[in-house]
């Protein structure tokens, strides 16, 4: 048999100079045909079908000849018009019992963000033991609307699988036509066991790259829709960890909302909410207020008001679509009802960074995962860090190989560009993940989900 064909990026160059081609490492040891087994591929030939025949290809290096259970498969840039294409081509060289699927602006593989370039991204896997149920979200908004009483829960959670045994829920959806504020809840409740407890964990994202409904490319096994949404869940032997990266950083103090209107907030603690943004500007120190002129103003809602204190990962982050100074109100990208705590944020490259560096360093303990799945928000990668990589090369630097004792005295972990597993992801204009024993959307963060062997079990 021939090796599949060299996987190719175009790096984009500033100037507009024409890309030069730079190989992906692809090396990656070979599973044996049995056990769990994960394999990624990624391509920017600008050919769609052959794109897709080189991300597949790859991908099933990794799974060492044995069968494949699920892949997640992420189209970008110009691919997005030949999505069924790409689909088609990867489902016939996978042969995958499951595919799950949506449309980006960018895509991820191994340590590698691929924006504004044409692009495919696949993580395939081998999972014995573990049970896939995939659905079309859609249908779950018409349980959630024509159910009544308790049978809504029961219905959703029979439709995506749920059990006690649910490890992750992955949800991939179109922002434009599927109405996730009024889902999620369901969903929240419907993966709730019978002795109260939260099976679990629901993560996902929207779609990016397009600008109105019908834009987005949302691929479920052998479909391709082009509105709503698509699941899978995960269930078994396995284990799935999620992690939720803010990248903002606070300024000013707690405040209670007072006085709101759908998505504007009039008031705060009794007080214009405009007027409020600008005291707490005007306290700024110069350094955080050139943040704020270069990246804006976001507002942080705290997602659970029973907490005695409040840390980063309790914000959920909103951006500040705009202000009427006779008024005197804000408006959020959300509705804000009175009584919620809010905290102003700026988008802030160094606490984005700081932020997952810390919670990956907290993963590595448990030794590297059998894969990850990165989705990190479209507001981040250059617009934020100002160069290439970052998100999906900090994934990697985690869990690489501890350098050499001269290295390992300058601080820190190299990455010599070979990830440490097989990864794949994309840019979300809006990231689905945990606050506490719930799922939330968010904005402007990064939602890694990392695959393990599920523990022996004790005795």
């Amino acid at each position: 048999m021939l090796a599949p064909p060299p996987i190719v990026y175009h790096r984009p160059l500033m100037g507009g100079a024409d890309p030069e081609p730079e190989a992906i490492d692809s090396r990656s040891p070979r599973a044996d045909a049995s056990g769990l087994a994960f394999g990624w591929g990624l391509s920017a030939h600008t050919d769609a079908a052959s794109a897709a025949a080189q991300a597949a290809e790859h991908a099933l290096r990794g799974l060492g000849g044995g069968p494949c259970d699920l892949a997640f498969l992420f189209v970008g840039g110009p691919h997005i018009a030949k999505a069924e294409h790409v689909a088609r081509e990867v489902r016939e060289r996978l042969g995958a019992g499951a595919i799950v699927g949506v449309s980006t602006e960018a895509v991820v593989g191994g340590g590698v963000e691929l924006e504004a370039a044409a692009g495919v991204s696949l993580l395939a896997a081998r999972m014995p033991g573990v049970r896939v149920t995939t659905f079309d979200a859609s249908s779950l908004m018409m349980i959630a609307g024509g159910a009544t009483g308790e049978q809504s829960p029961d219905h959703i959670a029979a439709t995506i699988g749920a059990a006690p045994d649910l490890r992750t829920t992955i949800l991939l959806a179109d922002p434009f036509s599927l109405p996730l504020v009024k889902l999620l809840p369901e969903l929240n409740r419907a993966r709730v066991t019978s002795d109260g407890v939260p099976a679990g964990v629901i993560v996902g994202g929207l779609a990016s790259g397009g600008k109105a409904s019908g834009d987005a490319r949302l691929i479920l096994n052998d479909r391709v829709l082009r509105n709503g949404g698509v699941g899978v869940s995960i269930a078994g032997d396995i284990r799935t960890d999620v992690l939720v990266s803010q990248g903002a950083t606070p300024m000013g103090e707690n405040h209670i909302v007072t006085k709101s209107r759908g998505n504007a907030v009039l008031e705060l603690g009794g007080r214009p909410a405009l007027q409020v943004l600008e005291s707490v500007f005007e306290r700024l120190g110069e350094a955080d207020q050139e943040l704020v002129r270069g990246q804006g103003v976001l507002l942080g809602v705290v997602a659970d008001e029973y907490k005695d204190r409040f840390g980063r990962a309790d914000y959920l982050i909103r951006t500040v679509v705009g202000a009427d100074r006779e008024s005197g109100a804000i408006a959020v990208a959300d509705r804000i009802r009175v009584g919620q705590t809010v905290r102003f944020h700026a988008r802030d490259a160094k606490t984005a960074h700081e932020d997952l560096a810390l919670l990956l360093d907290a993963q590595a303990i448990h030794g590297t995962p059998a894969a990850a799945l990165l989705i990190t928000c479209n507001q981040r990668g250059r617009a934020l860090f100002g160069g290439p990589n970052h998100d999906a090369a900090t994934l990697c630097r985690a869990f690489s190989p501890e350098p050499p004792g001269e290295q390992r005295a300058k601080g820190g972990r190299e990455f010599d560009g070979v990830p440490p597993m097989p990864i794949a992801g994309f840019f979300a204009s809006g990231e689905i993940g945990p606050a506490g024993d719930r799922s939330f959307m968010h904005g402007q963060t990064a939602v890694p989900v990392l695959f393990r062997e599920a523990a022996p079990p004790t005795r």
